[in-house]
């Protein structure tokens, strides 16, 4: 069924959508989770049934990417049931059907996800370095995560690498992550941390490295010529013309993309989140569960949409995090 495409207040046509599928991961990574992390009850979280009712709906009001996240999106169970059934809609209203993962289940499910027609996967990686690897994920194995990618790549999947600049972490691997990305034909992006969460253990403001002192430092080696492309999202792009990488950044922080913002996220639950940077959501859980139809779910997005604010207010400037959200990146999937 077509409905009316979705617009937000500022003439914005909502066409990129991000779901959560689950809280839970097998790492915890010091800027995303606690490390012993409370999840959710599991009658709170959508039914692979319901988040497939959701996403389609979405899909019929303009939705043309879909990117699944969590958590680790790949440890929730029957995760590829849900694939399968999204599978269904590419061609048929969805361009892209996508995933951010850690790379620790990609050695397991990479040709299946291939079969469900993704083309391309986001693998999360802050370090080369297996201690290193080992000490911010907590949990995790660098080899594990490695053998996953080798996967993708042998499937045929094009694998992104989003790396979170870390002052005083990946500093220094600045340019190992750039080389080893080069001789792997991996896209790369650079993500300046965000203030989410649980800020008191661990100051952002520490681990706070600004992209454009990172850019400077690649400008010293490289030629960095600035690309036009947008992908719908955040990621401004640079190639360099010495090895012909494109590599993306995205500064939440030093740089405000909300102008051109085509994206909203679900939440594992079934909360609508119309900003990342803002605690404003609606509720999608109780339409999708009152009703067999999906009149009242379609409303309720109608509803959520007519409320998405025109940007968001995270600041570093100042020593005290102005605009700080209070959830980790774990609950609305990055």
């Amino acid at each position: 069924m077509e409905h009316a495409p979705l617009i937000d207040p500022f003439a914005r046509p909502i066409t990129y959508l991000r779901v959560s599928v689950t809280d839970r991961c097998d790492f915890r990574c010091t800027y995303c989770m606690a490390e012993h992390m409370q999840f959710l009850p599991k009658k709170e979280l959508l039914t692979l049934e319901e988040l497939d009712r959701l996403c389609s709906g979405f899909i019929s009001l303009g939705v043309r990417k879909l990117r699944i996240t969590g958590g680790e999106p790949l440890v929730r169970r029957g995760i590829m049931e849900f694939f399968r059934a999204a599978s269904r809609h590419l061609g048929q209203g969805l361009d892209e059907l996508t995933l951010t993962t850690n790379g620790s289940q990609l050695a397991r499910f990479a040709d299946e996800l291939a079969d469900c027609g993704v083309r391309r996967v986001n693998v999360s990686l802050d370090t080369l370095d297996d201690a290193k690897f080992a000490q911010i994920t907590r949990w995790g194995r660098l080899p594990q995560v490695q053998a996953g990618i080798e996967a993708a790549k042998r499937a045929g999947l094009r694998v992104k690498i989003n790396v979170v600049a870390l002052k005083g972490f990946n500093e220094a691997e600045l340019f190992d992550l750039v080389d080893w990305c080069a001789v792997n034909d991996h896209d790369l992006t650079f993500i300046e941390v965000m203030p989410m969460g649980d800020m008191g253990e661990e100051q952002r403001l520490d681990q706070y490295w600004p992209l454009s002192d990172l850019r400077a430092r690649l400008a010293q080696r490289f030629t960095l010529i600035d690309l036009a492309e947008r992908t719908g999202g955040p990621a401004r792009y640079v190639k360099l013309g010495e090895t012909g990488q494109k590599i993306g950044f995205i500064t939440p922080l030093t740089h405000n993309f909300c102008e051109s913002c085509n994206r909203v996220r679900v939440t594992c639950t079934g909360e609508l989140y119309m900003c990342l940077g803002q605690e404003d959501r609606a509720d999608l859980r109780t339409p999708l569960r009152e009703s067999d139809d999906d009149a009242a779910l379609i409303a309720a997005i109608r509803a959520a949409i007519a409320r998405k604010p025109k940007g968001h207010d995270f600041d570093y400037s100042r020593q005290t995090v102005s605009g700080q959200v209070s959830r980790h990146m774990s609950h609305t999937g990055g």
